[in-house]
């Protein structure tokens, strides 16, 4: 890599655009929660006399463990979406302030007083024979 070319208007486009992703993945996983809870409610049970509440099936149990053993990597999913957004904010707001440095730096040295060298280099015509 030669070096960076960042637009600080397309960094925040794209972040809008992966925040609308994010915000419609949040309702699907809501949804998700809501759908699996019907789907274990609605799965059946055990059949039997019983008194009361009806035991919980083994499709019930099963949908319960599939939710459980996923919870974690939905939470993994979540939470890498924000880092990875909180982290291109970061970069994206360093690559502008370092702009911003460079850009006084040079500020800076262009405002100095011209070094003896520079003087001398402006005071001695150039000799374009030299070395004929």
């Amino acid at each position: 890599m030669t070096g960076w070319d960042i637009t600080p208007s397309g960094v925040e486009s794209i972040l809008s655009l992966v925040g609308l992703a994010a915000d419609d993945l949040g309702k699907d996983v809501k949804g998700y929660g809501t759908s699996v809870q019907e789907a274990a409610l609605s799965a059946g049970t055990i059949s039997g006399p019983y008194c009361g509440t009806a035991p919980e099936g083994p499709v019930s149990a099963a949908v319960a463990n599939f939710v459980s053993n996923n919870e974690g990597q939905i939470t993994f999913i979540a939470a890498r979406i924000k880092k990875t957004m909180d982290g291109t904010v970061k970069a994206t707001t360093e690559y502008v302030e370092g702009d911003l440095a460079m850009a006084a730096r040079a500020q800076r040295e262009a405002s100095k007083a011209p070094t003896p060298a520079e003087l001398h280099a402006v005071e001695q015509p150039a000799d374009h024979n030299r070395g004929k």
